[in-house]
């Protein structure tokens, strides 16, 4: 057999062509003796080649020690991640419940049980995760050490490390003094935000400790993260810390630490605001009826920016509004009945406020009832369900108020918005809905169904009640089936209803109760 010519002598052949550079064959017979000799390297090289030596194996993924999924809970999951949402082409959803809705509580209740994921099913739970992040929390907890093995190998699935703490590291145990200081000094900074955020949940003086060791050298961006962490079991002793951090260089740094120290009613700062917010507010007993009476900061001096003041307001915002709601709201709750005359939050909230200043005082009241999550404070503010301004626009607005709701017992919160829903109808309680306890306790269930019956029997279609509707499936008691089996029917159309409702509320009731079903079985199969 002739020798081949060179790789390298083809290339530069081929690259010159073979007009200027002839092989030994020249003339017509020039490519093809070419192309053949480059086909026949080719072949000589990959028969050549030597195998790579094998990358080592993977370690094994760390054991899961949760017992498994029971059979019929096991099959209902994966039932649950095989259902696409929109496979059906169409707009109208029908009778079908939407599976998909049903995982997060699924998820919840699986973990609440302790049971761990079946290793076959943890492609599609990660899947499912990677396009729902409101899933993402419970997904991860139910897939454990596994799903953070598959995401080490599936770029896909990379999102599972960001959302663990460490990117799903292995901490030190928080008592070993030694690999805790060692990582907090040479570790990533993901790693020390995990570090910090767990030795915060065990030790919380030993985190602090371990933070003011590093905090003059630390990047502003940075600080601000690592002071993030001490909102987990925020106290007194925070108080000498967070005060120097209000000299802090970074605006969002000393932002922060005002907003923990307001946190904090006993701290020199809430009395600094509050004897602030004080000078401010007042009760002018001259005039017939009590009135508070506002005056507003005339300027925002260097200490009230020390304190956390923003100087400069948003657009289309007064500057002495502005700073007013900021001293307000930053100022305990309990420092104002003894400045107005020893009167309760009901009391306060009650008088008349002049100059039109009621809307900015009660809304700076409201954050303060949410920041510090004051119940007696958060019930003044609300005010009764039925009076007439529950349902806005009046001094608290219907975001307002769902935020207040946040603060109240469970019970007593689903009685509020119960209420509500009986005086003012669905079209405004969405937002209230939201922030009630799941399931629904059962004067909120039944005023929900109610109303959704007055709509029904309105002759309106219900599209605009799907929200509430969408609602009612993941948060109805399931007991409510058997109560809302007599609104699946078709009902009679009057005279003045719009074509065609009758027919589709039908398929909405439907789909509420095959979904609460569906839910009262989920809860069975995942029971031990």
């Amino acid at each position: 057999m002739p020798a081949l010519t060179p790789w390298e002598e083809l290339v530069t052949t081929a690259l010159l062509g073979t007009d200027r550079r002839a092989l030994s064959t020249p003339g017509k017979e020039a490519p093809l003796t070419l192309l053949d000799q480059a086909a026949a390297q080719t072949v000589r090289r990959r028969a050549g080649l030597r195998p790579a030596p094998a990358a080592a194996p993977p370690q094994p993924a760390a054991d899961d020690p949760r017992p498994p999924l029971p059979p019929a809970a096991r099959q209902r999951l994966a039932t649950l991640l095989t259902d696409q949402p929109g496979s059906g082409g169409s707009g109208r959803r029908g009778a079908a419940p939407d599976l998909m809705e049903l995982l997060p509580q699924w998820l919840s209740l699986a973990n609440a049980r302790g049971y761990g994921a079946p290793p076959e099913l943890l492609p599609a739970l990660l899947n499912a995760a990677r396009g729902r992040t409101d899933l993402r929390p419970q997904a991860l907890t139910f897939a454990g050490p596994r799903a953070l093995w598959l995401a080490r190998l599936n770029p896909d699935w990379k999102f599972a490390l960001r959302s663990t703490p460490g990117g799903g590291m292995a901490l030190p145990d928080p008592t070993d003094t030694a690999q805790v200081q060692q990582l907090w000094e040479e570790g990533l900074f993901a790693e020390r935000v995990a570090l910090l955020t767990t030795l915060r949940e065990h030790d919380a003086q030993a985190a602090r400790a371990l933070l003011s060791t590093t905090w003059q050298t630390e990047r502003a961006e940075d600080r601000l993260m690592f002071l993030d962490t001490l909102r987990t079991g925020l106290c007194e002793a925070d108080e000498p810390f967070l005060e120097e951090a209000l000299t802090d260089r970074s605006r969002n740094v000393r932002a922060t630490a005002a907003e923990l120290l307001s946190a904090l009613p006993a701290s020199a700062l809430a009395a600094r605001m509050a004897a602030r917010a004080a000078s401010c507010v007042a009760v002018d007993h001259v005039a017939s009826t009590p009135t508070l009476t506002v005056e507003a900061p005339h300027e925002c001096d260097a200490a009230m920016e020390r304190d956390g003041v923003v100087a400069k307001p948003p657009t289309g915002r007064g500057e002495r509004s502005w700073w007013l709601g900021q001293l307000v709201d930053s100022a305990p709750l309990n420092s104002w009945q003894g400045r107005l005359g020893n009167r309760t939050p009901t009391e306060i909230v009650a008088l008349p406020v002049a100059d039109d200043w009621r809307g900015e005082l009660h809304a700076a009241w409201c954050r303060a009832a949410v920041r510090q999550r004051d119940a007696a404070w958060s019930r003044a503010l609300l005010g009764t369900p039925a009076s007439p301004d529950a349902a806005g626009p009046g001094a608290v607005s219907l975001a307002e108020r769902a935020k207040l709701l946040a603060s109240l017992p469970p019970r007593e919160r689903a009685d509020w918005v119960a209420g509500f829903i009986a005086a003012h109808g669905l079209s405004e309680a969405f937002q209230l809905l939201g922030v009630c306890a799941v399931p629904w306790a059962e004067p909120l269930g039944r005023a929900v169904v109610d109303a959704l019956n007055i709509a029904r029997d309105a002759g309106s279609y219900p599209w605009s009640f799907s929200g509430v509707m969408g609602l009612a499936e993941r948060c109805l008691d399931p007991a409510e089936a058997v109560r809302l089996e007599a609104l699946t029917a078709v009902p009679d159309e009057s005279e003045n209803a719009s074509p065609g409702a009758g027919g589709y509320w039908s398929e909405a009731f439907q789909r509420l109760v095959t979904t609460l079903r569906l839910r009262a079985a989920i809860t069975t199969e995942l029971t031990p």
